[in-house]
């Protein structure tokens, strides 16, 4: 995500909700050999023990929806197909403001409780660990944001008249479909949405085919690779979309038709290959079968997230002109947050810190300040007394995971020279790709890359709360 120079960020907070722990008769009696137990409530990560949920791993999520702008109106049906991590018995799915109605497991109906934010799903007989089963939720509703009153709301927002955008980090998926929302679990992504015919849906991934009954279009679109929730993202509403191919890959880009076609926020966002061909030579192969970015233009929507192979950018970033920076620092996350992604929120620092170190080498590539002159620049200034590496959950977004990340980048090339430097920025996302990582991870790659001890070095640049050497 790219922040909006000291604005707020509009972001996503899910509380869960826990539940009893008896395990229901069919469960018992499935098999005398197996205890069956419900899933956790939660996905255990230490800052937002609620969000996500366990006793199972998504593969991938299909989601058949119709959406009536007049109305405001959601429906539709999710199909997720999973495997059981433990014995379960129950399990449990984020789904925020929207009511199932039916609930199939294996193509058995299931019994079904909402409680909060949380659907709670039991089978009709325990599944074993191990085994794959496929989940189909039958929903609907007026979908909403969710607020917090520490981070500001997130999620399904209505836009005019014809319009939605779903958008949101760290969480924003269950407020518009049945979902794990932790990004330690990664899964598949395929989306068919019914609009009223004149009315454009952007999504992640490919573009599949679209047909039109009854004033009624279906627009398709599909990302084959494993993304983590918070990545996914729709949006909806008077779309000028420009399709074409970059690179061997399909490239689709969208400006709203509130934006003039050949505004800062247009020629930005037409550069997004040539800024891609550069993050290549410095990260590797681009991850993902396309490429592509949409600008929103909508007031509560002032930052731009990283949603997984096309990004969504608030035009609050090309207000003053052109800003090739953002479309960097978010091109930059599809190796470095959407690739290769969190598998907690407290080391969101290895992909804010990296995307704003990419913003530096863009800068220095297209004749701007250099890196070391940022990095100079930010040294003399920064409040070292606000640490990356465990920033809490109230900083996850703070400037240390963003201008302190992005120093200890940059120092870890001055510390460890250029040749070991820019093969990690290759080699990480490439052993990790389609993965999820840790800090102690990176810590461990980085010493292999450069055959030093740097345990020091991270613990200074990381956590310590004076202001380290300057190397």
């Amino acid at each position: 995500m790219k922040r909006r120079a000291g604005g707020l960020i509009l972001l996503l907070l899910l509380s869960g909700c826990t539940g009893g722990e008896r395990e229901p008769e069919a469960a018992r009696s499935a098999s005398p050999a197996v205890s069956f137990g419900p899933g956790a409530v939660g996905a255990g990560d230490p800052y937002f023990p609620t969000y996500g949920n366990g006793g199972y791993d998504v593969g991938g999520y299909d989601l058949a929806l119709r959406y009536d702008p007049a109305a405001g109106k959601l429906d539709g049906t999710a199909t997720i197909t999973a495997t059981a991590t433990q014995d379960l018995s129950r399990f449990n799915l984020d789904l925020a403001h929207l009511k199932a109605t039916t609930v199939l497991v294996d193509g058995t109906p299931a019994t079904v409780a909402a409680a909060g934010n949380e659907l709670v799903v039991t089978p009709a007989a325990g599944i074993p660990k191990g085994r794959a089963f496929t989940t189909v939720v039958s929903y609907g509703g007026v979908p909403k944001q969710l607020e917090n009153e520490i981070l500001g709301a997130g999620g399904w927002l209505r836009v005019g008249k014809d319009g939605a955008i779903a958008l949101g980090q760290p969480e924003s998926a269950s407020t518009w479909f049945p979902v794990n929302d932790h990004p330690s679990d990664k899964a598949t992504f395929k989306l068919a949405m019914i609009v009223p015919d004149g009315v454009e849906v952007l999504s992640n991934g490919l573009a599949g085919n679209k047909d039109t009954v009854d004033g009624w279009t279906t627009w398709r679109w599909s990302e084959e690779s494993p993304m983590a929730s918070y990545l996914a993202t729709v949006v909806i509403g008077q779309y000028r979309i420009t399709t074409g191919t970059h690179a061997g890959r399909p490239m689709i880009t969208a400006i709203p038709e509130s934006l003039p076609a050949d505004g800062p926020a247009a020629k930005s966002l037409a550069r997004t290959g040539e800024i891609t061909d550069f993050l290549e030579t410095q990260f590797g192969p681009y991850p993902f079968r396309a490429n592509g970015g949409v600008v929103v233009d909508e007031d509560e929507i002032r930052y731009a997230l990283e949603t997984q192979a096309r990004p969504v950018y608030g035009n609050t970033f090309f207000a003053s002109g052109q800003n090739t920076g953002v479309i960097a620092h978010e091109l930059a996350h599809q190796w470095f947050g959407d690739s290769v992604a969190l598998s907690r929120w407290q080391d969101i620092w290895l992909n804010e810190g990296f995307a704003t170190y990419a913003e530096a080498l863009w800068s220095e590539h297209t004749g701007g300040q250099t890196a070391q002159e940022i990095f100079d620049e930010a040294y003399r200034s920064f409040d070292w007394t606000e640490t990356p590496g465990d920033p809490g959950p109230r900083r996850i977004f703070g400037d240390a995971v963003y201008e302190r990340g992005g120093m200890t980048v940059h120092a870890l090339r001055k510390t460890i020279g250029d040749e070991a430097f820019f093969k990690l920025l290759k080699s990480w996302p490439a052993d990790h790709r389609d993965g999820n990582v840790t800090t102690e991870q990176f810590i461990e790659a980085a010493e292999t890359a450069s055959g030093k001890d740097l345990d020091a070095f991270f613990e200074a640049w990381l956590n310590g709360k004076t202001k380290p050497p300057k190397p």
